[in-house]
């Protein structure tokens, strides 16, 4: 469980694992810098679950976090759980019965769970579902792609694989990037509906949402440095009207688009909602697209 900052989140996970029906398991935490007291919020329950810790002293990256917990786990089943996932009672037997066989990589989705704010009546609710749908329609050979923080393998199948990338050092696509290599050593990746997870979203408004898509957008030119411009998926070539309204959006840095999207949220409620989507829509493509152009404004701190 790789953590920032999640001294509020990490009680509710603890809760969920405390419910689990299969009882044997172990929970590492990687404190990736604790700036909230996350480690005394792990010291709290010590000695009613199988819970430790792993404190890095400054921040690190997610990539490093993940690496920490499964260099340090002993068990089989390597699942990795975000803090900010509310499990279900049969979360920790679900990802197990799905290694009963061959080798495989298994995926849950996140349902992800939104306070009730602008963004998300415009945007997030309905975005969420389409994503959900788009990813049990796609192909098998596609299915890599959706790694991400509800995810498990075998000891033996990590070990083949190798570590997670730590020169994905900020936000995104240190998963995908693993998904991938996970597919390239011939791996089968499939997704387990009755492994959705309850995700209480941070993309909360539409200026957090740029912003993860412009670090995002950042992070894919990493990926397709590493394994070609081809294999994330992205589209390149920008032609129809919509196209070219997000590539004239996205010539705005981030802090540009940041204060667009900032005015954005506080007239939200006053659009049509067929317009407050479309809004929404091309900031986030823009920022996207922003990010690949302008990584330099990146911060490692996340």
């Amino acid at each position: 469980m790789p953590s920032r900052g999640g001294a509020d989140r990490l009680p509710h996970l603890f809760a969920a694992l405390r419910a689990q029906t299969e009882s044997s398991w172990e929970a590492i935490v990687v404190i990736d810098g604790d700036i909230d007291g996350s480690a005394a919020v792990v010291d709290v329950v010590r000695d009613e679950l199988p819970v430790t810790s792993i404190v890095f002293p400054e921040n690190r990256g997610r990539s490093a976090a993940l690496n920490a917990g499964f260099a340090a786990a002993r068990g089989d089943v390597l699942i990795r759980c975000d803090d900010d996932l509310r499990p279900w009672v049969d979360y920790v037997a679900g990802h197990v019965a799905r290694h009963a066989g061959d080798s495989v990589g298994v995926i849950g989705l996140y349902r992800n769970i939104y306070p009730a704010t602008p963004y998300a009546r415009a945007y997030g609710i309905e975005r969420d579902l389409r994503f959900r749908r788009s990813a049990y329609s796609a192909e098998a050979s596609e299915v890599w792609r959706y790694w991400a923080g509800n995810v498990s393998v075998t000891r033996a199948t990590f070990d083949r694989v190798g570590n997670y990338d730590t020169t994905f050092r900020t936000y995104g696509w240190e998963d995908v990037d693993w998904g991938y290599r996970l597919k390239e050593s011939d791996v089968p990746v499939e997704l387990a509906p009755e492994l959705e997870t309850d995700h209480h979203v941070a993309a909360t408004t539409t200026e957090v949402r740029v912003r993860r898509a412009f670090y995002s957008g950042a992070a894919r030119l990493k990926f397709e440095a590493k394994h070609g411009v081809d294999t994330s998926g992205a589209l390149n070539r920008r032609t129809g009207l919509w196209d070219r309204l997000v590539s004239i959006t996205a010539r705005k840095d981030l802090a540009a688009l940041s204060r667009s999207a900032r005015s954005l949220d506080a007239t939200l409620d006053r659009l049509p909602r067929w317009l407050a989507e479309k809004r929404v829509s091309l900031l986030v493509e823009a920022a996207a697209v922003s990010g690949l152009a302008h990584p330099e404004q990146v911060s490692n701190d996340v």
